[in-house]
């Protein structure tokens, strides 16, 4: 089982959402960036996103898009990534890494070289916001056959005939984009997020972890007591962008007040 199965597995056990945490690498510097990771894990996070900067992030709002500018002007390559990855693998064993970002700096060297160098540095999943699935042979069969999950998305306008194909070669959690939109800028009604969260357990077995404008605890745990999972992330950077070398502790704080949340969510449902 792999560790993003055995993490879903181990929060439904529990009778809870999984936290879903998102930073960009080389925030504001390459060598911050592991003491943010590591509070993330502290704070309670089950999982992490780790975002691969890039000059032209078309699903990512004013926030992230900053970051990656940071980021890049910071001179952060995709070494320093896979390097920022190993590292956190040694750190935390079993907690899942997921590299989010583009086709680009996923493809330009190859597919095979992505897929391979990935899997040496620990990584467990891959999300790739701009390849879409029915161009799966871009990217799917590497990374399968390197034992990483393709993480696919699905939005409020993937209809019932094109869900199968999205589905199709998909592992690790469905990534319910909640708003037709970027990151950071608006959630979506509670009753659309159920509707969708349903509709789309109907066809999969498959985690649904749900994402864009989660900020606060209230609104974190209104998405935990439907979803397999809740994906936080502008809130996240945008603390990052405030508090520079020194952001490991706010972001642990703020992480630990989702994650109580989280924990307590389906018990207040009850």
């Amino acid at each position: 089982m792999s560790r993003l199965a055995a993490t879903f597995a181990r929060t439904a056990a529990a009778g809870r959402a999984a936290l879903v945490a998102f930073v960009t690498a080389g925030d504001p510097t390459t060598e911050a960036t592991g003491p943010i990771l590591d509070a993330l894990v502290a704070g309670g996070a089950d999982a992490i996103e780790l975002g691969m900067p890039f000059t032209d992030p078309m699903a990512d709002g004013p926030a992230i898009q900053a970051a990656n500018i940071r980021s890049l002007a910071q001179g952060t390559r995709t070494a320093d990534i896979l390097a920022t990855a190993i590292a956190f693998r040694a750190r935390h064993p079993d907690v899942p890494l997921v590299l989010m970002g583009y086709g680009n700096p996923m493809l330009r060297r190859g597919a095979d070289w992505f897929a391979e160098a990935a899997a040496n540095a620990g990584v467990d999943g891959v999300i790739c916001v701009d390849v879409p699935p029915e161009e799966d042979d871009a990217l799917g069969p590497q990374l399968r056959a390197a034992g990483i999950d393709l993480i696919r998305l699905a939005t409020p306008t993937t209809d019932a005939a094109r869900l199968p194909t999205v589905l199709d070669g998909a592992s690790g959690f469905l990534y319910y984009v909640s708003v037709a939109g970027i990151t950071g800028l608006q959630q979506a009604q509670q009753s659309s997020i159920e509707d969708a969260v349903a509709r789309l357990k109907a066809q999969t077995d498959i985690p649904i972890a749900v994402g864009f404008g989660i900020r606060t605890p209230e609104q974190a745990a209104n998405v935990a007591r439907v979803a397999d999972g809740v994906v936080v992330g502008s809130a996240i950077v945008e603390l990052v962008a405030q508090h520079g070398a020194a952001a490991a502790e706010p972001v642990r704080i703020y992480i630990k007040s989702l994650a109580d949340a989280v924990a307590s969510a389906r018990k207040v449902s009850a």
